[in-house]
């Protein structure tokens, strides 16, 4: 169970970390153009601060574990991504009815599918 707990705390690390880096630094139109279409439902200082707290979350999804301080931060963190991903279903969502775009329940899908790792860890880890 350990090793599945850091693989997908490791997996979810990576993608938010990415995710982070260019939500905090690029702007709507370039990460429009990246497929993040979810930026669209939401202005721009809430994007950027969802990246500052996909960032902070990424630490906190390995530092607290590796170091022995405060691990339980690690199943806080997951449960906060896990309110991020909730928010980017709601958004892709509102995107697929209100503006009939068929390709973002595709979205909704990978959300589900990250959030339910969240979940694993936010489970595993409290």
């Amino acid at each position: 169970m350990e090793i599945a707990l850091w693989t997908a705390q490791a997996a979810l690390a990576l993608l938010f970390a990415l995710s982070g880096v260019l939500k905090s630094t690029m702007s709507r139109e370039r990460l429009l153009e990246t497929g993040q279409s979810g930026v669209a439902a939401y202005p721009m200082p809430v994007v950027r601060f969802a990246a500052i707290c996909e960032l902070a979350a990424v630490l906190g999804l390995i530092l607290p574990r590796l170091t022995g301080i405060a691990p339980a931060l690690t199943g806080w963190a997951a449960v906060g991504l896990a309110v991020v991903m909730a928010g980017a279903m709601a958004g892709h969502f509102r995107l697929a009815v209100t503006e009939h775009r068929p390709s973002e329940y595709r979205n909704v899908a990978a959300n589900v599918v990250i959030l339910a790792v969240c979940v694993f860890v936010a489970a595993g880890r409290l």
